[in-house]
């Protein structure tokens, strides 16, 4: 119970989305509806009209053939975003339906073993609503085909509300954009379950989208975001707050800064409390307790951060590949989340519930056919909280050259409380207090 009243003491920020999610529950809000005149989308049908957006093939062999299309609409760009019309947020509001309870036959796909939702599906069904969400922002009423290629840049925060996702209760997803800059887009998403009648809240999410020109090489330009309430105007002015504080937070990133004043006591009182302090000599010639620097200790309900890891490998076929093949960034979360959630389930003895996503930089596309190397990492701990930090990157088997495509940050708890990880060298350190940045930025939004 306390676990619950915590996580679902979600951001107070004024948004549209929290309270039209509600729509045709009882406990629907007097705002202006957004899902007025748009009718909800079958998950099914979302990567489809995706698709047709973009003129993508579903057969692989024609891949290149329907890229080489894309090129044609390269006249359809705006010189100016100035040229491009004005969006209200209700223009890209949508809703899709994932029928867990009504359509008993799409539950095979989403089912766990521990008779829940696969946490790892609903991060590709995020994935590919934000997309389609941002095209909707995008659009142009006389084309039907969007020269615009809009990809994933960055997953922000997903804050979960709820421990368990049933499987056999119809899903709704609801999401806009909520902020834009030149060639970006933030969208805001939310996930809710129907129970007794009313959908309740389960997740809410932003990404980060990027605009780039029909061949995925340069940035284009998106149409611009305009208010038409008080609401509005603070939802977007957040949008612009939130992009301040991931300057901020890569600016201080300690691959840049060195650790603050406070962050050193730490690892120093780590160093010192992992000492391996010995006497040496016999009878009256023992000396005064000396103190190796090389020789460490473990200390009590602790485990070493080089015995906290997990890796896996994933050969990146055509199935997984996204509208302008490339592998899905969808599939990509799926595996890193999965990676993650088995190391935690490994280093705590017991099940762990996801608490948090945060932060997932997309640096750089994942080809098909590439060999995904992901390497999950427990970074810090906290009484039955893990925080599990996942590497993803690709290895040229060519050039043997290996390249970060991805970094997955994931904060879980756990049933039980969990050991204290423990950093040993000055790279495990920098590791160990970036978890725990990240942690408390976690328990600071929920």
């Amino acid at each position: 119970m306390i676990y619950m009243c915590r996580l679902c003491t979600m951001r107070k920020l004024p948004s549209l989305l929290a309270r039209t999610l509600t729509s045709g529950t009882s406990g629907s809000s007097v705002l202006p509806d957004m899902s007025e005149g748009h009718l909800p989308i079958h998950v099914n049908n979302v990567r489809s009209r995706l698709r047709d957006i973009v003129g993508a093939s579903t057969n692989w062999r024609d891949h290149v053939q329907a890229m080489q299309e894309r090129k044609a609409l390269h006249t359809l760009l705006a010189k100016r975003q100035e040229d491009l019309p004005p969006r209200r947020m209700k223009d890209s509001y949508l809703e899709v339906i994932l029928p867990l309870g009504s359509q008993p036959e799409i539950r095979e796909k989403y089912l766990n073993v521990h008779n829940s939702v696969r946490f790892g599906r609903i991060l590709e069904d995020l994935d590919s609503l934000g997309v389609l969400i941002c095209y909707t922002h995008t659009k142009q009423e006389m084309q039907p085909r969007s020269p615009l290629s809009i990809v994933t840049a960055l997953v922000d925060k997903i804050n979960l509300c709820k421990k368990i996702i049933y499987p056999d209760c119809d899903i709704k997803f609801t999401g806009n954009v909520s902020w834009v800059g030149k060639t970006s887009m933030e969208v805001k998403m939310h996930m809710l379950q129907l129970h007794d009648g009313d959908y309740s809240p389960v997740l809410d999410a932003t990404f980060v989208m990027v605009a780039r020109d029909p061949e995925n090489k340069r940035p284009a330009f998106v149409n611009p975001l305009v208010s038409e309430t008080p609401e509005e105007e603070e939802i977007i002015k957040q949008g612009e707050l939130n992009k301040l504080k991931r300057i901020d937070f890569s600016t201080a990133s300690l691959l840049k800064m060195a650790p603050t004043a406070e962050e050193r006591n730490i690892i120093h009182d780590i160093f010192l409390n992992t000492l391996d302090t010995r006497q040496e000599g016999e009878g009256w010639r023992r000396t005064e307790v000396l103190l190796s620097f090389r020789s460490r200790k473990l200390p009590p309900n602790s485990v070493w951060m080089e015995d906290a890891k997990l890796k896996g490998l994933q050969i990146c076929h055509p199935q997984e590949r996204n509208i302008f093949n490339r592998i899905f960034g969808g599939f990509l979360m799926r595996k890193a989340f999965e990676l993650g959630w088995a190391n935690a389930c490994s280093y705590g003895g017991s099940r762990p519930f996801i608490v948090s996503v945060d932060d997932i930089m997309f640096q750089r596309p994942v080809e098909v056919g590439s060999l995904l190397l992901l390497s999950g990492q427990v970074c810090y701990t906290e009484k039955n909280y893990i925080q599990v930090r996942v590497h993803s990157e690709v290895y040229d088997a060519d050039t043997r050259e290996h390249q970060t495509t991805n970094i997955f940050h994931f904060t879980f708890i756990s049933e039980n409380e969990v050991p204290r990880v423990v950093p040993k060298t000055y790279g495990e350190s920098m590791l160990y207090l970036d978890g725990k940045r990240h942690f408390a930025a976690t328990m600071k939004e929920i």
